[in-house]
C-alpha cells in the first residue's frame, strides 16, 4: 500500500476502487468528447440502410433559366439550392450516365470528408456553415453511407420549386456570343438529352461545377493541367478506385479499434471512430504485382449501414482523366490487383480481416487532379503558409496540404497545416469568359495549395457562393467580372451568405513562428517552388543544419523550371565525394553551395571562387551573404535564402512575393 493510502480502512478501500473507477471513466469520456470536436463533431450511431430515392429529370425542360449548373457533385447540388432559394430558376444538368446526385461521394465512393473545421475552439465547428453544414446534418458524420447522402442530396434540391433536373445527357456544350476584341461570353448550352433530341438553354448565368471543368474548358476558359505551374505538367496526383469489403460487423469494427490503437501507440497518427478509420499501416509495403501502375497506402475506411466498408487505399499511376479509355485501364489495373491486396491484408492482419472478401468497386473513379482553372485571382500556396484573409472572402479552408503519390517512387508528402484561410470570389471567376464561375477542385489554385483547397467542404462553401453571385450581379447588372471587382458587389454577396447560414467574418491570422525568422523570405520561396515541406506540424527546421546533400537535392529539383539555362550538374562531385564523407550527414559549407550551383550553371569555377563568381553575376546577392552567419556550416534557412537568389536571378515561373 503507497503511502498516501495508509490512511484507508478496509471498508473505505471498497469506496476509493468504487470512486477511482468513475474518475477514470469520467476521464475518458470526456478525452473522447473531446476527440470527436477536434475531428469535426459528435457523430450519429449506424442506422438502418436507407431505400435509395429515384431522382426524376424535368419532363419539359424550359428553353430559358435564370442559372444553369452543370454537374451534381456536391458543389453542384450546393450551387443550385443555392441558386434557387435566392428566386433563380435553375437548371441542374449532369452529362455523365448518373442516377443519383452527389457524383464523387456517391458514385465515385468517397464517403470520408476531409472536415475543415475552425481552429482554436474546443466545439471544432465547421469553418464553412450553410448548405455544407445542412447537407452534413443528414448524414452520418464524417462518414457516411453513400445512400444517406446521395438521400440527402436529393431531399435538399427536390425541396426547390426553382430547380428542374436534368440527369445523363448526353452532351452539354457552352452557347457563346464572341465580341469584337475576342473576348467570350457563355449565354447558356447546347444539350443532346438521353433520347437524342437537341436543345438550346439560354441562361443569364452558368456555374461549372463539373469534376474537371469540362463546360469551362470548351467554352475556352484558360487552365493549367496536373503539375504544370511547377514545370512538371505530365504530373498529377494518383488516382483512386475506391472498393468495398464485406462482413463489417460491429464487433469486427471493435476490433478494428484494438488494432489500430495498438499500431498508434499514443502518436495521434491513426484512429478510429463509429463510422471512418485511418491505420493498418502495413499496407503501406504491399509489394504491387502491376509495380509500375499501383501503390497502396494506409487504410481509409468508411463504415456503410450495412456492414460493409468502402476503402480509399488503392492508388494508381499513369492515369489520363481526360481519355475515357485511360480511365476504364484504371478500373481493369484495380480488378486484377485487389485479390492480391486482400490477399496481403489478411496475412498482415489475419484477426481482423478473416471472413472478409471484397464486394465490389466503385462505379467511378476518384481523380485527384486534372485542370487548374486561372482566374481573376489565384490562390497561393503562400495564402496558405499564412493563413491569409481576403477582402472578398466566399468560403475557407484549412485542411492540410495533402499531396498524394504522383509516381511509384513517390511517398508524397504535406506541404504544410494551415489553420484557416480565406477562398476568395475572385478565384471562381475565369480570364477570358464572362457569364460563368467555376467551382469545385478545378477553380483558380496553384496545384500545391489545390491540395488543401480540393476538399468538399470547401467545394461546397463555394458553391452557395456561386448561387448567390448569380442573383447579386443580375440584380447589380454586373458581370461575374465585374461583380469581382466591386466592394459594395461583395459586401452584398457576403450579407446574402451570411443570411444564407454561413460566417463570413474577417479575421486576423496570428503570424507563424517561421515567419519570424530571418530566413522567411527564402522559405517562402523553397515551398513555392515545391521544395520545401512542413509536414503536420509545420516543422521547416529553419535553424537546423543543412547537408550537403539536400543542397544538391535541392537544385537538381530546380532544374526543370529553366532547363536552357541549367544543363550542368554537380553529380559528378558529389560521386567523388562520396569515397570521404557521407553528403547526407555533412554540413554544407557556403563554398560547396555555391559550386554545386555553379556547376549546374555549367560555369567553370574552382569551389573557393565560386561565391564571389555567382555574385559576379548576379545570381547570389550581397544581402543574401552577408545574412549567413556561419559560411562553414549553413542551415536550411541559408539554403532556402540562395535558392530565393538564385529562382529570382533565372526568372523562374513563381510568384515569390
Amino acid at each position: 500500500m503507497s503511502e498516501g493510502n495508509q490512511w484507508l480502512g478496509k471498508e473505505n478501500r471498497g469506496y476509493a476502487i468504487i470512486l477511482t473507477a468513475i474518475v477514470v471513466m469520467a476521464v475518458v469520456a470526456a478525452g473522447w468528447y473531446i476527440w470527436q470536436m477536434k475531428h469535426g463533431g459528435p457523430r450519429k450511431a449506424a442506422g438502418q440502410p436507407q431505400k435509395l430515392m429515384e431522382v426524376k429529370s424535368v419532363a419539359d425542360v424550359k428553353s430559358s433559366y435564370d442559372v444553369i449548373v452543370v454537374g451534381t457533385d456536391p458543389e453542384g447540388v450546393a450551387a443550385a439550392v443555392s441558386a434557387a432559394r435566392n428566386g433563380q430558376k435553375t437548371l441542374l444538368v449532369d452529362g455523365k450516365e448518373r442516377p443519383i446526385l452527389g457524383g464523387l461521394m456517391t458514385l465515385g465512393w468517397l464517403n470520408s470528408i476531409d472536415m475543415t473545421v475552425e481552429p482554436g475552439s474546443m466545439s471544432r465547428q465547421p469553418m464553412n456553415k450553410g448548405i455544407f453544414s445542412e447537407w452534413f446534418g443528414k448524414i452520418e458524420g464524417d462518414s457516411f453511407d453513400v445512400v444517406t447522402a446521395a438521400n440527402a442530396f436529393y431531399q435538399m434540391v427536390a425541396a426547390e420549386k426553382n430547380i428542374d433536373v436534368l440527369l445523363k445527357a448526353k452532351s452539354i456544350e457552352p452557347h457563346l456570343t464572341v465580341k469584337g476584341d475576342g473576348g467570350r461570353t457563355v449565354t447558356g448550352a447546347d444539350i443532346i438529352k438521353e433520347d437524342g433530341s437537341k436543345i438550346s438553354v439560354q441562361a443569364k448565368s452558368v456555374i461549372d461545377a463539373t469534376q474537371d471543368a469540362d463546360f469551362a474548358a470548351a467554352a475556352g476558359v484558360p487552365f493549367t493541367v496536373g503539375r504544370e505551374d511547377l514545370a512538371d505538367p505530365k504530373s498529377r496526383m494518383a488516382v483512386t478506385v475506391v472498393f468495398r469489403l464485406n462482413n463489417i460487423t460491429p464487433e469486427r469494427w471493435k476490433q478494428f479499434g484494438k488494432t489500430i490503437a495498438a499500431e498508434d501507440k499514443g502518436q495521434g497518427k491513426y484512429g478510429i471512430n463509429e463510422h471512418s478509420l485511418w491505420g493498418f499501416d502495413k499496407m503501406q509495403e504491399y509489394p504491387a504485382v502491376n509495380k509500375e501502375r499501383v501503390r497502396m497506402r494506409g487504410l481509409n475506411g468508411g463504415r456503410q449501414n450495412d456492414n460493409t466498408m468502402l476503402v480509399n487505399a488503392l492508388q494508381i499511376f499513369g492515369i489520363d482523366p481526360f481519355d475515357s479509355k485511360s480511365r476504364q485501364e484504371a478500373f481493369q489495373i484495380a480488378k486484377d490487383e485487389l485479390p492480391h491486396v486482400l490477399d496481403y491484408l489478411k496475412k498482415q492482419y489475419p484477426g481482423d480481416f478473416e471472413g472478409v472478401e471484397l464486394d465490389a468497386i466503385a462505379p467511378e473513379l476518384y481523380v485527384r487532379e486534372s485542370r487548374h482553372m486561372i482566374g481573376e485571382y489565384r490562390l497561393s500556396i503562400v495564402d496558405e503558409l499564412e493563413n491569409r484573409d481576403q477582402w472578398d472572402r466566399i468560403a475557407f479552408g484549412g485542411y492540410p496540404v495533402d499531396i498524394q503519390r504522383t509516381s511509384p517512387k513517390d511517398n508524397g508528402a504535406v506541404v504544410i497545416d494551415p489553420d484557416k484561410y480565406a477562398i476568395p470570389f475572385r478565384s471562381l471567376v475565369p480570364q477570358k469568359v464572362d457569364g460563368l464561375l467555376v467551382v469545385g477542385r478545378a477553380a483558380s489554385y496553384d496545384t500545391l495549395p489545390h491540395g488543401s483547397a480540393r476538399v468538399i467542404p470547401t467545394g461546397m462553401a463555394e458553391g452557395e457562393a456561386a448561387g448567390a453571385a448569380a442573383k447579386i450581379a443580375a440584380d447589380m447588372k454586373l458581370s461575374f467580372r465585374q461583380l469581382s471587382a466591386s466592394k459594395d458587389g461583395i459586401a452584398k454577396l457576403q450579407e446574402q451568405l451570411n443570411k444564407q447560414g454561413m460566417d463570413l467574418k474577417p479575421y486576423s491570422p496570428k503570424p507563424q513562428a517561421f515567419m519570424e525568422n530571418k530566413a522567411y523570405p527564402g522559405l517562402k520561396a523553397a515551398v513555392s517552388l515545391g521544395l520545401a515541406t512542413g509536414g503536420y506540424k509545420n516543422e521547416f527546421d529553419l535553424d537546423k543544419p543543412s547537408n550537403i546533400q539536400r543542397m544538391f537535392n535541392i537544385v537538381e529539383g530546380t532544374k526543370k523550371f529553366n532547363p536552357t539555362a541549367l544543363t550542368g550538374s554537380a553529380a559528378n562531385w558529389l560521386s567523388g565525394l562520396k569515397n570521404q564523407t557521407d553528403p547526407a550527414k555533412t554540413p554544407v559549407t557556403l563554398d560547396q553551395a555555391a559550386y554545386i550551383m555553379a556547376q549546374t550553371l555549367k560555369v567553370s569555377v574552382q569551389p573557393d571562387k565560386a561565391v564571389a563568381e555567382l555574385e559576379k553575376r548576379g545570381i547570389l546577392t550581397k544581402a543574401t551573404l552577408d545574412q549567413i552567419s556561419n559560411k562553414q556550416s549553413l542551415n536550411n534557412g541559408d539554403t532556402y535564402m540562395l535558392v530565393r537568389d538564385w529562382a529570382t536571378a533565372l526568372k523562374f515561373n513563381k510568384d515569390l512575393k
